[in-house]
């Protein structure tokens, strides 16, 4: 039997930049075994399947897969697999496209006649703050580089990332992650995941500069990563790191990687509840197909 995927590189500019995405436009019969499987011959930072030609009473129904786990929700995934199916099944004729995953109901707009999707997380929960100095070990980082008037805190968003403030762009272009630091730090938290930032960034469009690292899900840096810039947004809100509760701005990714991402996020702060959106651009880059 063979199973076609589409390739997607999300919020990119252009193709080959941003993250790399595989989705299944036909995931229907699939087993979890088979699904990881191919999740880990393709060996990008998630592969999507989506199980279904026609929505149910709550959405498109989708697993998202890491190579090394099924995982409850993940941002460019997201975005990439509602591009799939406005393009797909819905003959590019919907604004919103909701997305039925084991986070629960994600609803994905789609902006711009498609050149922007954006996609509403579910609100954040705020979990244990690390010292500076712990996070500092992580990523090869001494005490002072890291933004002390802020915590380094885990948020999440469906999928928990400790969020680290660091002061300067040349530190978070030199990190260099301890790995035995990461597990110890990671055994401990909800969080499995780190991201860095700092408020200097290389191009001037974006205000801030993020770097992703998820070793615990055998990624060990990411390009661009939705559900992170998400707790991002929400740690931003939260802290009034901008000096506002309410916001819209972009970010920068994968620089390092020579993979450039651009990072919509809007935050939101209303009766004591935090509404995070983020979106980006979805550019197919390819088409293939595998033999089970």
């Amino acid at each position: 039997m063979k199973r076609e995927f589409i390739i997607c590189d999300v919020f990119a500019r252009r193709r080959f930049e941003g993250n790399q995405l595989a989705v299944f436009p036909d995931g229907a019969g699939l087993s979890t075994e088979e699904m990881q499987t191919l999740a880990r011959e393709i060996h990008f930072s998630e592969t999507t399947f989506i199980l279904a030609d026609k929505p149910n009473e709550r959405g498109w129904p989708a697993r998202i897969f890491t190579p090394a786990s099924e995982v409850p929700f993940a941002g460019h995934p997201t975005l990439g697999t509602a591009y799939v199916i406005w393009d797909r099944f819905l003959g590019r004729k919907a604004d919103e496209v909701k997305l039925d995953l084991k986070v629960g109901v994600v609803p994905v707009a789609v902006e711009d006649g498609g050149e922007r999707l954006v996609m509403t997380q579910v609100p954040p929960v705020f979990g244990k703050s690390v010292e500076p100095a712990e996070a500092g070990k992580v990523l090869g980082l001494s005490p002072e580089e890291i933004d002390g008037r802020f915590p380094c805190q885990e948020v999440s968003t469906g999928l928990g990332f400790l969020i680290v403030p660091v002061q300067r762009l040349g530190s978070v272009q030199n990190i260099k992650v301890n790995l035995a630091e990461y597990d110890r730090l990671t055994d401990r938290l909800e969080a499995k995941a780190v991201l860095a930032f700092c408020p200097y960034t290389v191009d001037p469009q974006c205000r801030l500069h993020v770097r992703v690292f998820c070793d615990y899900y055998d990624v060990p840096e990411d390009p661009a990563t939705g559900s992170a810039n998400g707790c991002l947004c929400a740690w931003l809100v939260r802290h009034r790191y901008l000096g506002a509760g309410d916001f819209a701005i972009y970010t920068e990714q994968g620089v390092e990687m020579k993979r450039p991402s651009l990072l919509y996020l809007q935050g939101t702060e209303q009766d004591g509840g935090i509404t995070v959106r983020v979106g980006g651009r979805v550019v197919v880059a390819g088409r293939g197909e595998f033999e089970l």
